[in-house]
């Protein structure tokens, strides 16, 4: 396994895996778990080279303390990719990616500022932009991202759609803990109680899935999300959301088809989300 600390070297790395076939690419921030290795499997299923990224992206991140206290475990990290059959790692420093004099942005003005995109002011522009720079570096023929960022993928389609970036998305399946907890590097910053309270998430999402399959409204939906939450005491609804998949305009009323169900909620002093997608 290649690690490439630089544009030059990732870019010759590609050149000449691309000489055996495709190259499919995950990006991620590190402190790797099983969801990371879920998008590697996929990627792996589908081409005869995978490109992983470890890049701490700064500008998406609106807190500061959430960009010192992000978990780094480079050692582990590595060894899982190539446990895994990685053939390269991009590994850049911030210099590299965001040079001085650097101004430009890439953003979606509408998704990234609707639903989580209001509770995370500017992390939206933040990921199209440095997911795009990673797209344009690596020139790999398709990019896969959880689903479980339901709202990140949706902002990842439209500017691949919008910009004409000659590459393919591929959203993969959320993978969970034993108790259903969604898988994400924040978890481990959480304390055992709020470790303990966080399934809550699930459960205010299979209560919602209830209700729509038995007929009932968006709105009752929504209403019995936001009363689960509620009977945990550690746990702090910050939104819901009811969409539209496709367009993520907000549904409303008995829904028919698809919808996807958004919602986050903080834990002391980390922000959880989860999702679901449901086809009525």
């Amino acid at each position: 396994m290649k690690i490439c600390t630089t544009i030059k070297d990732i870019r010759a790395a590609v050149a000449e895996m691309s000489k055996q076939g495709t190259v499919g690419l995950v990006t991620t921030m590190g402190a790797l778990h099983a969801g990371h290795m879920a998008l590697v499997k996929a990627a792996s299923n589908a081409h005869s080279n995978v490109v992983a990224t470890i890049f701490v992206n700064p500008t998406q991140f609106g807190n500061p303390a959430d960009l010192e206290t992000y978990p780094r475990t480079e050692t582990q990290d590595l060894a899982m990719l190539k446990a895994a059959g990685v053939a390269a790692v991009f590994m850049p420093q911030v210099a590299e990616m965001y040079p001085d004099g650097d101004e430009t942005i890439v953003e979606t003005t509408g998704l990234a500022h609707v639903f989580h995109g209001l509770v995370r002011p500017g992390h939206y522009r933040g990921v199209a932009t440095v997911v795009t720079k990673l797209f344009n570096i690596v020139g790999a023929n398709a990019a896969y991202f959880g689903e479980k960022d339901y709202q990140q993928l949706a902002v990842i389609r439209r500017m691949v759609r919008d910009l004409h970036a000659p590459i393919e998305i591929h959203g993969v399946p959320t993978v969970r803990e034993a108790d259903g907890l969604a898988m994400s590097s924040r978890n481990v910053r959480l304390t055992p109680d709020h470790r303990a309270a966080a399934p809550i998430l699930v459960t205010a999402l299979a209560a919602a899935e209830a209700l729509l399959r038995s007929g009932e409204t968006i709105e009752t939906a929504a209403d019995a999300i936001r009363a689960t939450i509620a009977t945990e005491p550690l746990a702090d609804l910050v939104a819901v959301d009811i969409v539209d998949p496709t367009t993520f305009a907000p549904a409303t009323g008995t829904p028919n088809g698809s919808i996807g169900i958004m919602l986050s909620a903080q834990f002391g002093d980390v922000l959880l989300i989860d999702q679901k997608e449901i086809t009525l």
